[in-house]
């Protein structure tokens, strides 16, 4: 059944519906008041004939379709279908720059307290986002000191011997050792951090102290003493929070500039009355879609005439009429392109950027106004009223003068800077990348060292790895290491990861050197849990570990290997990632070529009586060739070897 037979047996609901191609793929997503009339506009004048349209009629085979109760239901399906399916017709979100979430691990025995970019569904619970980035942390830190929480990776489901250095200093009630602390203290700890992480600070003080008081009454003066030093904190947030909610209301502000088919939009996050931070987003591959508009409505009518049903649609457009291939004279020596539309684009960017998220603005002012702007109001309202019944309803406007329209159009010119230093190709500096690289990797501190892993072999022959060394903006080369594996035999990369990083990092300790900012292998999934499993076995506890994998180019995180990450092909901070990685691969693969080279020539030296392969190595080193070797005499030889071994290899050569 083709798309036109099909639309006779279309509701006339609301609901979602999908094209798809000849492979079954999905290549549009829309939602209608009316299933039967919008698809059928397709094919009829009552939609646009743009080069857009007409090129998704040519490619459309199929329409599926699904009805929902109301016109809410389907904006909010649209949005997670499009999320979900990335259909190639349809404008996507895609954020270079995402904001930090508290994570309070809830599904855990010992729930512990972590920042994290990525909202996933298990079990834990995410506060923010927060502006600026660096607010998570100080969060973080502020409950380590103060609830003793921690953000430790140890595994908790069992006892350890002894607990690592943050219990030492005061930063984790020890949960990891038996009798340091109860399950009772800990999860009091950790309703604590609840009721501070979702701003109930007149619960928590209120609890506070009333502990305090019983403390004191059972002459616990060091406990009492840590409940009012809690408590002061506390009101001390507090009273920051009133602060900056006397100050104004929360507000996000769009701006944008679109040039030559790419598209830079800036958004500023205004909280308390304050623009704390902004968020940049980037679309170059915006088509153009150029083609003879008769070309559309030839495609149109070949699949349209005497199979739309009457209900669709009765007459035809103007526009539509004229581009009949009988009035194709109007359009032979023309060509239309699909001209960006704002009032499109911004429906479509508000509706993935807000629905289904924890946290939406009271005020969101965006340039332009589009069809579905109120409903999408009602439903973000809807969906706030859910999680704080306190909320104000969300306002999505579109001011034309005054104090508003001035940040729309302050917004507007960041967004034009914006285009010029990502699409005109200025190079950002050293620090904007550390930076960068921080707020993706979601590091604790600026990455001023990186050290990366490669494992290199032939069919597990010669199996060799490299370090390679990334230190304030540069390649680092004196601090390369090359490492002959020992203890794996035949192809077991993940083996032979783990017995690498093992050894640097045992002599790293040794030594007494610091921990790099990040340690960066080559590889997937598999070699970056070989490598946190060595620096499990060393006792190496909240180190940063990454790994990036060949073809997909994706970045593992440890700790958020079903998230991972996929940069712009463009950015920066995928660009330096490659270049680290590919740096380590090429120093494996020439050592391993230099091994191999070694091992082939070697083969009739180690014949002798007495050449091992060290002497071997020795020999070929210092002669350069085995024909050298073959040509020296005795006394050339007995400077690497002893003059009887010289003499041996002499005669072996000479026989």
């Amino acid at each position: 059944m083709d798309i036109p037979e099909k639309i006779r047996s279309i509701p006339a609901s609301p609901g979602v519906y999908l094209y798809k191609n000849a492979s079954g793929e999905v290549i549009y997503v829309g939602k209608a008041k009316s299933l039967r009339h919008r698809v059928g506009s397709y094919f009829h004048g009552g939609h646009p004939v743009d080069a857009k349209t007409g090129t998704l009629i040519r490619e459309a085979v199929d329409v599926d379709y699904i009805v929902v109760a109301n016109n809410k239901e389907a904006l909010a399906l649209e949005n997670h279908l499009i999320k979900q399916k990335k259909p190639r017709f349809n404008i996507l979100l895609r954020d270079d720059k995402t904001y930090p979430y508290v994570k309070l691990t809830l599904g855990e025995s010992h729930p512990r307290v972590y920042v994290t970019r990525r909202l996933r569904r298990d079990g834990s619970a995410y506060y923010g986002p927060y502006f600026p980035a660096n607010l998570a942390y100080r969060l973080v830190d502020l409950i380590h000191r103060n609830f003793l929480v921690p953000s430790c990776t140890v595994d908790l489901s069992r006892y350890h011997p002894r607990a690592c250095l943050q219990f030492y200093i005061g930063r984790c009630l020890g949960p990891c050792v038996e009798g340091l602390s109860t399950p009772e203290a800990y999860q009091e700890a950790v309703r604590d951090v609840k009721l501070f992480l979702e701003g109930r600070t007149g619960d928590l003080s209120k609890s506070l102290r009333q502990r305090m008081t019983r403390a004191a009454e059972a002459e616990q003066f060091e406990r009492a003493a840590k409940y009012r030093d809690l408590i002061s904190t506390v009101e001390q947030v507090q009273e920051k929070q009133r602060i900056a909610a006397a100050e104004g209301d929360d507000a996000d502000v769009f701006g944008y500039h679109y040039e030559n088919g790419m598209l830079a939009v800036n958004l500023f996050h205004m909280r308390g009355g304050r623009v704390l931070d902004r968020r940049e987003f980037f679309w170059e591959d915006l088509p153009e879609f150029t083609a003879d508009v008769s070309e559309f409505a030839q495609a149109i009518d070949e699949r349209s005439d005497n199979q739309i049903p009457a209900d669709t649609g009765r007459a035809r457009s103007a526009a539509s009429a004229d581009a009949r291939p009988g009035n194709g004279h109007l359009f032979r020596e023309h060509k239309v392109s699909r001209s960006f539309d704002p009032e499109e684009f911004f429906s479509a960017l508000l509706k993935q950027a807000y629905i289904g998220q924890p946290y939406v603005p009271d005020n969101i002012y965006v340039p332009v106004d589009f069809e579905d702007r109120q409903m999408l109001e009602e439903l973000l309202s809807e969906q706030l009223a859910g999680e704080r019944p306190n909320c104000k309803r969300v306002h999505i406007q579109i001011p034309r003068r005054g104090e508003k329209r001035s940040l729309i159009d302050l917004a507007a010119n960041n967004a034009k800077q914006l285009y010029d230093q990502r699409f005109r190709i200025m190079k950002p500096n050293a620090r904007a990348i550390q930076e960068a690289l921080q707020e993706v990797l979601s590091l604790a501190e600026l990455p001023r060292r990186i050290e990366c892993f490669d494992i290199s072999h032939i069919q597990g022959a010669e199996t060799v790895a490299s370090m390679v060394v990334w230190e304030d903006g540069g390649m680092k080369k004196s601090d390369y290491r090359k490492f002959i594996i020992r203890t794996v035999e035949g192809v077991d990369d993940f083996a032979a990861m783990r017995e690498v990083v093992a050894r640097r990092y045992k002599r790293v300790q040794e030594e007494e050197k610091q921990l790099p900012s990040l340690i960066l292998i080559d590889g997937g999934i598999g070699q970056l849990h070989a490598g946190a499993d060595a620096l499990a076995s060393l006792e190496i506890i909240n180190q940063p570990l990454a790994s990036i994998a060949k073809r997909e180019e994706l970045i593992y995180v440890y700790g958020q290997e079903a998230d991972p990450i996929a940069l712009d092909h463009h950015s920066p901070v995928l660009h330096l990632v490659q270049l680290i990685r590919d740096e380590a691969h090429r120093f494996a693969v020439t050592f391993h070529r230099k091994r191999r080279q070694i091992r082939d020539r070697s083969t009739e030296l180690r014949e002798i009586p007495g050449v091992g392969e060290r002497t071997t190595r020795r020999l070929l080193e210092h002669f350069g060739s085995l024909e050298a070797v073959k040509q020296a005499d005795v006394a050339a030889l007995s400077a690497v070897v002893t003059k009887s071994l010289a003499e041996v290899i002499l005669h072996h050569f000479h026989k």
